[in-house]
């Protein structure tokens, strides 16, 4: 029998030409976004003020499976994909397992992260409609840095807001957005009226996702028309931007003559954990095939494991639509942690609503256990990962072990959603032991839930 590869690269030509939308096969829609003032459905036109018009029509598209790659996109693609189905044999060595690990590697390209597969969409679309540019928010600093580059290759301005902790974590995250002409404010700010209002009621307050995407919003909203808001995870069209990573992965294990028994991802908002699943949850909700699909969070954000499934802002500010979802509530401010990108309140409404449904398991660790596991899998896999991403590895580890005790041969496939070279503050921390594991209490937790919006939609959670 031919040894499987370490590494396996599909090539051009075998890049998928269509992206993958999956609310297309869901048997139950996720519920709809609601417009904040008339708490109706929302539109697609009532979208456009915020949205690129061909943006709001992806997010409310639940009939079309398939949707074209435009050819400008597929040859920006080709610059850094398709990236690597990686056998993880030296890992697989070192656990003394049977099983074998797969990891589905997005860290090269110079965003270190499968953020620029749907920066490169969005860019696209504001480029096509006409704008001058885009704002957004970015945790970690992964989706900044991606936004910054697609807007580089589009001649398109962008602003980003910078949740203010991880703008002091990683200064050369900044630095390579400045490369690419980014516009960096740490946030929250003084630079929008939702900023000031947050600092004046949490001076103190380190940011969160939630704060730099209300502070995103209104710069694009007062913009004259020059700008829309582009967001990197949670939304639909997200998702089905970062379908190409989950394709590319069934099209490899495919050519191994493989498939998953376990999928596992990091999720914080949703993009990598929902692009990688989408084909197998499919195969699951058609009874094709019947996966493990496992959700991975930070202890200090447990959206899925913990949070209400409600209906929420999608910022601190409360100037977004609203949407169904696991969520901690739009104010909840989540304690400093080092997987910046996995620090949002709320979960994708796509993954909230297979989670609510029993498709999808959730686990949270804390982050000395991830960071145990990263610096296993760096030392076996040779790859230091990202903070956000070392949370699958966990998950990947700890099933792999049962596997060892239990002596079955399970296919374990996770996503390695980038590398880690920007978080040395958070590896020294761990290095060093002065890592902190903070798990938020009910007490802090309800803080959080009493921030949801009081509507009848929210009367029975």
């Amino acid at each position: 029998m031919t040894k499987i590869p370490h590494r396996l690269y599909l090539t051009e030509d075998q890049m998928p030409k269509q992206w993958f939308n999956l609310r297309a096969v869901m048997k139950e829609q996720p519920d709809p976004m609601l417009h904040p003032a008339t708490l109706q459905p929302m539109t697609e036109r009532d979208l456009y003020p915020i949205f690129c018009e061909e943006l709001a029509r992806q997010e409310l598209d639940e009939t079309h499976a398939y949707i074209d790659i435009p050819e400008e996109i597929q040859e920006i693609y080709k610059m850094y994909r398709p990236s690597p189905l990686i056998r993880a044999y030296a890992l697989e060595k070192a656990l003394g397992t049977p099983a074998k690990i797969y990891y589905k590697f997005e860290g090269n390209n110079t965003s270190g992260s499968h953020k620029l597969n749907s920066a490169v969409a969005q860019a696209y679309y504001a480029k096509q409609q006409g704008l001058s540019g885009v704002t957004t928010e970015t945790g970690a600093g992964q989706w900044g840095t991606a936004l910054s580059e697609a807007c580089s290759y589009f001649d398109l301005t962008c602003d980003v807001f910078m949740v203010k902790c991880s703008y002091e974590q990683k200064p050369f995250r900044k630095a390579v957005m400045r490369v690419f002409d980014g516009s960096i404010t740490p946030s929250p700010s003084t630079t929008t009226e939702v900023g000031r209002k947050i600092l004046a009621e949490h001076p103190d307050t380190t940011g969160s996702l939630g704060c730099a995407i209300s502070e995103a919003v209104e710069a694009a909203v007062k913009s004259n028309g020059s700008k829309r808001y582009v967001l990197g995870s949670v939304l639909n069209q997200v998702l089905l931007h970062q379908s190409i990573i989950g394709l590319e992965s069934k099209i490899a294990m495919e050519q191994l003559n493989e498939y998953p028994d376990i999928v596992i991802g990091c999720a914080g908002g949703g993009s990598n954990l929902g692009g990688l699943i989408a084909p197998f949850m499919a195969d699951k909700i058609t009874g094709k095939s019947n996966p493990r699909i496992i959700a991975v969070e930070p202890a200090s954000c447990p959206s899925l494991t913990r949070g209400k499934y409600a209906y929420d802002f999608c910022d601190t500010g409360k100037v977004t639509p609203m949407a169904r979802m696991y969520t901690l509530g739009c104010g909840f401010i989540p304690s400093a942690n080092h997987a910046g990108g996995l620090r949002y309140h709320g979960m994708s409404p796509i993954l909230s609503k297979l989670y609510h449904d029993g498709y999808m398991e959730a686990v949270s660790y804390e982050q000395t256990k991830v960071f145990d596991a990263a610096v296993l899998f760096a030392k076996r896999e040779t790859i230091l990962p990202a903070p956000e991403s070392a949370h699958a590895i966990r998950c990947a580890i700890d099933e792999a072990l049962k596997c060892k005790e239990s002596g079955e041969a399970k296919t374990i496939l996770f996503g390695l959603t980038g590398t880690g070279y920007f978080d040395m503050v958070a590896y020294e921390n761990y290095l060093n032991g002065n890592m902190n594991d903070y798990i938020p209490t009910d007490a802090d937790l309800q803080v959080g839930f009493n921030s949801l919006p009081d509507i009848p939609q929210n009367k029975n959670i």
